[in-house]
């Protein structure tokens, strides 16, 4: 491998460079709605005091330039022939009790090409720098025509406020004069020294102002933020499996967290509703998946057992045979009605079209009397009654249905009735309407069911001895469910009225034809 191809490893070992923004946004929230406020107070705060400062310099050179322009007037009334000979006569001035903002002046009475003729300073001892002045010939005067500007000191860094006007002409004796103009300056050392004083004072200010509004702010936002904290603990705890949690809604209903809070509280409803559902409807599959294998393998199993015992020759009389295919042939049909009547519930948990039916007008007093026939050949012993729905003769009752559909919901009412009990117990079919309802009620003076079993007997595979061992080919816990399915299918329901030791009451409720 070349020099050219190998890695380089101070390349390799380098950390990747993270962006000023990555880190700003990688911060809490809380530092950076407090560094934001910070950084946008603090902008405003120098924009602010950069304005008043910037204002505040301008009056005071406004002010500069009133005091300025008398003397600069006066100045140039005074030839240099007579401010040569006055020029040691002239008295101290006290500058401060004059001029707040001037403590030095320089007058200077310039030649017509602009050299200096003559220069004087107020008060006579200053010693400091004077103005640098530019050449200014008799042109540059006249066209400067004494609007003030700005030179910088001889040496020091000072400034200086100049005023530069030609001699005005006199009247009367003339006087020989080789001055031509005359230059008026004023330090601007206090003025200067009054703007960094108050520049000094505004940073001050603010820098004071910024520390304490970032405690204030830190305390706010960490206020502000509170009812966050609690949702971030909320969610920390319902990732950690409790979903009963529930989001305290301590901030107003019309802020923005108020609403937050009650929005997040009703998902979590509805995501606990939806996980508690989901976990029921595993259970019960996990149930009516069991039943079914029960379900199914017993009869497997039996005919499995027969089909063995043949082969191993165990059944050497003709009529051990002719018992055995009778066996085969009752598991057999037992393993067909459970198997059709898994179909017939998965077809109506479609819903729709799945389970198409012919509908047609009818009466439900067919079906009250053909199951009045069905008791007595299933129990001749019981007493059987037919009635109106709550007693009387029984009446017209009117439907749009699928009469073999609605045949098999009564069948199913009526083999539960018989299986479920004791032989000979009285059984009541009323039939009838109620309003703008059709109404079948099967009714016997059974056992009953408890609450607890009332809740649960239309559920698929249910069964009120809980026992998975029948001597009889049927009993698989399915007729109910299958019966609510198909009533419910036709628009109506089914329901139930019962209590321990009062028998139990199933009403199939149609809506009327009319």
């Amino acid at each position: 491998m070349g020099a050219r191809d190998r890695p380089s490893t101070r390349s390799a070992g380098r950390r990747p460079r993270i962006p000023r923004w990555a880190r700003f946004a990688n911060r809490s929230l809380r530092a950076r709605l407090l560094l934001l406020t910070i950084a946008l107070l603090a902008a405003g705060l120098l924009i602010g005091g950069g304005l008043v400062i910037g204002t505040l310099q301008t009056l005071l050179q406004d002010r500069v330039d009133k005091q300025l322009r008398p003397i600069a007037s006066i100045a140039s009334l005074v030839p240099i022939d007579v401010f040569s000979g006055y020029a040691s006569r002239v008295p101290q001035l006290n500058l401060e009790e004059n001029f707040d903002l001037i403590a030095d002046i320089s007058i200077t009475y310039l030649a017509p090409d602009g050299a200096a003729l003559r220069t004087a300073r107020l008060p006579r001892e200053s010693d400091a720098p004077g103005p640098e002045l530019p050449r200014l010939d008799a042109a540059a005067v006249a066209a400067r025509a004494g609007k003030p500007f700005d030179v910088p000191a001889t040496s020091g860094g000072g400034r200086w406020r100049v005023i530069a006007l030609p001699l005005a002409p006199r009247s009367g004796t003339p006087v020989t004069s080789p001055a031509e103009g005359v230059v008026v300056a004023a330090s601007l050392d206090r003025l200067n020294a009054t703007v960094l004083r108050m520049r000094a004072i505004s940073v001050g200010t603010a820098a004071v102002l910024l520390a304490l509004l970032a405690v204030a702010g830190w305390f706010a936002v960490r206020a502000g933020l509170r009812p966050l904290r609690r949702i971030e603990e909320t969610a920390a705890a319902i990732a950690a499996g409790d979903l009963s949690r529930r989001v305290p809604e301590l901030a107003s209903p019309t802020t923005e967290v108020g609403r937050l809070a009650r929005a997040l509280n009703v998902m979590l409803g509805q995501v606990e509703l939806a996980v508690a559902a989901r976990a029921e409807s595993e259970a019960r599959m996990r149930r009516f998946v069991g039943d079914v294998s029960h379900e199914l393998r017993t009869p497997l199993f039996g005919i499995k057992g027969f089909t063995e015992l043949h082969r191993m020759g165990g059944l050497t009389e003709p009529g051990d045979v002719e018992r055995t295919m009778r066996h085969i042939e009752s598991e057999s049909t037992r393993l067909a009605r459970l198997v059709e009547d898994l179909l017939l519930l998965a077809r109506l948990d479609e819903g729709g079209d799945a389970l198409p039916m012919d509908l047609a007008p009818m009466d439900l007093r067919t079906l009250a009397a053909d199951a009045r026939l069905d008791l007595r050949a299933l129990d001749p012993s019981r007493p059987i009654e037919l009635a109106g729905p709550h007693g009387g003769p029984p009446s017209s009752a009117p439907v749009l249905g699928d009469e073999a559909r609605l045949r098999q919901v009564v069948t199913n009412l009526v083999g539960n009735a018989v299986a479920h009990t004791p032989p000979g117990t009285p059984v009541r079919i009323g039939v009838g309407t109620v309003g703008d309802q059709a109404v079948l009620v099967i009714e016997d003076d059974g056992p009953g069911l408890t609450p607890d079993q009332a809740a649960h007997v239309f559920d698929r595979f249910y069964r009120v001895d809980d026992s998975r061992s029948r001597a009889d080919a049927g009993g698989a816990g399915l007729g109910l469910s299958i019966a609510r399915s198909l009533t419910t299918a036709h628009g109506g329901r089914l329901e139930l009225r019962t209590a321990p030791g009062r028998g139990a009451a199933f009403s199939v409720v149609l809506p009327v034809a009319r």
